[in-house]
This record gives C-alpha cells, structure tokens and sequence, in this order.
C-alpha cells in the first residue's frame, strides 16, 4: 500500500522537520533510483539544468567538497552545497556560496515536494523516502537560484544513491575508499569501491584520493570501460609539510598552500581540490585561476573534523566512526598530542565498526567518558559503549548525557591535558552546541 503522509498546508519550519521525519521514521534507507527518479519526473527534472561536481568516497568527502566549493566561490562562481550528515542544523544540507538555504525557502520547497510525493501515492507508487526527498528538494532549490555549479555529496555507496540520478556531471571526485556501510555496499572492498564508481559518468574526468591497491584496480577499470579520463593524485608531488592545530602548510608541485584545517590527512584531501580546480579550469571554468584556489583552501572551514572548538583546556573533536578514520585520528593524536594527557569522550552508532575504532583510540586515555547520541535508534547505549571500551582501557565512566561528559572531561583537565571527543558526527554537534551557543 502507498504510504500517506500527513496532510499539512503551509507547513512552517517545525512541521517541515517534523514531515521529514515521520517520512525517514518509516520509509528509512531504500537504494535505488526508481523512486527519485520518479520524484524528480513529477517535479520537472530540475537537475538536468544543473552542472554538478559528484563526489563519493569513504572518508575525506565532505573535507573534499568544502575545499572544492570554498575555491569555485572565491572564482567567482554561484555554488551550491549539499551535503549529509550534518551538524548542527538540518538546512546545512543546502548552502549556496557556504550560506544555508532560509526556513522559509526550506517550507516553500518542501511543500512543493510534498505535493509531488502526494500526486505519486495517488498514482500507486511507493512514497519517497526523506533523503530522496532532500535530494529532489536541493535540485529545486539550485535550480531556482541559479546556480553555476552543484558540488554534490553522495549519501551512501554511488551506483545506487538518490544523488546518482543527476546526468550533467563534469567532474567526478573519488575521496579515500575504504570499509564502510557493508550491509548496503558489499563484504570486500573491491565490493565497495565498485558501487562507489557508480558515479563515473561517459567520458567526464575523474580525480581520484591515492586509493589502496585493490580500490584502484576497480577504479581504472571502471574510467577504462568509460572512456573516462583519470587522475591519481601522486602523493610524491606533496612536500614540506608543516602541521600546527591552527594553520598547516604544505608544497605541491612547486607552489606552497596553507589550510585551516587540522588533522594530518586534511594536506590530501586539499590536493585533491586542488587537482579538481585544474580540471575544472580545463573544462569551462576558466575563472578559476591560482590566486582563487590558494585564498579557497585558506578559507575553507570543515566542523568536527579534528576540529580545536577550545584551546584552554584544549577541547578537540573529531567524527571517526569507522576503521580507517580512526587510524587517520590516531596519526593526528600522535603528532599533535604527543605531550599530553588524552581524555577521550566517545559516542557510537551500534551499526559501525565500534570495536575497531574505539581499540584504535582509547588505550593511552587518562580517562574515557562514554555517552549515547540523543535521540537517535541508531545510538550505542553508553553503558554498552563503555563495556567494549573496558576490553583496551579499564579507565571508563559511562555518562548520562553528552552534557555530562563534557563537564566530567573538563573538570580533570589542567595545561597538560587534552580532550578528544570522537565517534558519531550525530552527538558532536551537541558539544558544538555547549562552546558556541
């Protein structure tokens, strides 16, 4: 039976999010392109007036696309963002030149797209599920403010993700692939990498992260069978790095760049932005110069990724919820942090590989609090947190709230003390919340 949904006239902006969750509430995560493509038919396709820079990957995607869409603004381009997850607010999915759409174009759209969803259940199809809906409402949104280019962040994998259904792509990113949502994209990584390509169009350039071996296999055949032309990043190119908390900088091909962001991998994912400005240059955009994409990557602000929100005490925050990110954090505790002690806050989503990040961090912690992301069918109890992080540290407290390992975390602190709070993006935008309300 099609579903229903509620019928509401001139939703204002608490109704809107509350439709979008009655929808995710019981449609969840379907793959495919049916059903957006559908949505989209009824609504007019307004994605195939739109240029758009598709951009998968595993870790380093969103990184990736603040660092692309920070140096098409600063060329002088209407750029729009769409992103998933957020932080701290919902409309950070749809931002335009980094501003986020209003509530009232939100409602505006979103009852747009309600019709259309209705008009399909009326017909006999299957309702859209809500990241189907944000997507076809982030199509409208572009499209209506006329924007030059969309750098896109697919939501899972790539062949099937509602993001795949866009046609005008001129320019594919591949970030770093590596083991993640195995339920939906395969065991091995071969698997993996194979759906994330999905996004590989006839004949468009792709940028590729230095992938591991069997990731670039796939990858070159895939942009082979495509007639597709590639490009590896060559880590060789990058020198002279010089890492700080609040600023690095770093030599590429011959040309020196600095960056905001913190975090000993965030030098390849800019060279990778930067590599994707040049093709883009190539391929139209010929306002992009190298003026614009050094003033982008120094612009370019990124939440939660191994961000500074505090430096007395030093309070840092990070969302590595799988494997590799975790690795990648642990490199970034070790070069940053080497002289202090570490108290690690940490919050988990049950379906992530939890054992494996939480033994990747927490075994030279002073102390780790645990806490349950609010909200959220997903989360990982606290308690139960705490029991596998008991496995690699028996210094362990498992917290009521997010609030209150904050302030049990803070009130050990002294000068030679850090803080690390890492896991779930979903519970970091509430420590957001704490420092800069």
């Amino acid at each position: 039976m099609p579903l229903h949904s509620p019928v509401l006239i001139y939703m204002n902006y608490t109704q809107a999010l509350q439709y979008i969750e009655y929808i995710n509430t019981l449609k969840g995560s379907v793959l495919g392109l049916d059903s957006i493509r559908t949505l989209c038919d009824e609504l007019n396709n307004p994605q195939d007036d739109l240029k758009f820079v598709h951009i998968a990957g595993t870790n380093g995607k969103g990184s990736t696309l603040a660092f692309t869409s920070t140096i098409l603004t600063e060329s002088g381009y209407r750029v729009g963002r769409y992103i998933s997850p957020t932080i701290r607010e919902y409309r950070e999915r749809f931002q335009i030149n980094g501003m986020m759409i209003s509530q009232a174009m939100f409602c505006e759209l979103l009852e747009e797209v309600k019709n259309a969803c209705d008009r399909l259940c009326e017909k006999g199809y299957e309702h859209p599920t809500a990241f189907e809906i944000e997507t076809a409402l982030a199509f409208l949104y572009f499209e209506r403010k006329k924007c030059d280019i969309v750098v896109l962040e697919t939501g899972m994998g790539g062949t099937d993700d509602a993001t795949n259904i866009v046609k005008t792509t001129v320019l594919s990113i591949l970030a770093s692939i590596s083991m993640d949502h195995m339920q939906f994209l395969g065991d091995t990584l071969d698997k993996i990498t194979l759906k994330k390509c999905g996004i590989i169009k006839p004949s468009v350039p792709v940028v590729s992260a230095k992938q591991k071996e069997e990731s670039e296999i796939v990858i070159k055949q895939v942009c082979i069978k495509n007639a597709s032309p590639l490009t590896i990043i060559d880590k060789k190119d990058l020198s002279n790095i010089k890492y700080g908390l609040t600023k690095q900088s770093f030599m590429y091909k011959g040309n020196r760049y600095e960056i905001k962001l913190a975090g000993t991998w965030q030098p390849d994912n800019a060279i990778l932005a930067i590599e994707a400005a040049n093709i883009l240059k190539e391929n139209g955009f010929s306002k992009i110069s190298e003026e614009s994409i050094q003033k982008g990557l120094i612009k370019t602000e990124w939440q939660a990724r191994f961000q500074v929100l505090k430096k007395k005490p030093l309070f840092i925050i990070d969302g590595a919820h799988n494997e590799d990110a975790a690795i990648r954090l642990r490199e970034s505790i070790d070069r940053y942090l080497s002289d202090k002690n570490k108290i690690y806050i940490m919050g988990m989503f049950r379906d992530k590989e939890v054992d494996k990040v939480v033994s990747t961090i927490v075994k030279d912690g002073l102390m780790v609090f645990t806490c349950q992301t609010p909200n959220n069918a997903r989360a990982l109890r606290s308690v139960e947190l705490a029991d596998i992080v008991k496995k690699y540290n028996n210094r362990v407290t498992c917290c009521d709230s997010v609030d209150e390992a904050v302030e049990f975390a803070t009130s050990m602190c002294d000068e030679n003390s850090a803080i690390i709070a890492c896991g779930s993006l979903a519970y970091l935008g509430r420590i957001l919340d704490i420092y800069q309300s």
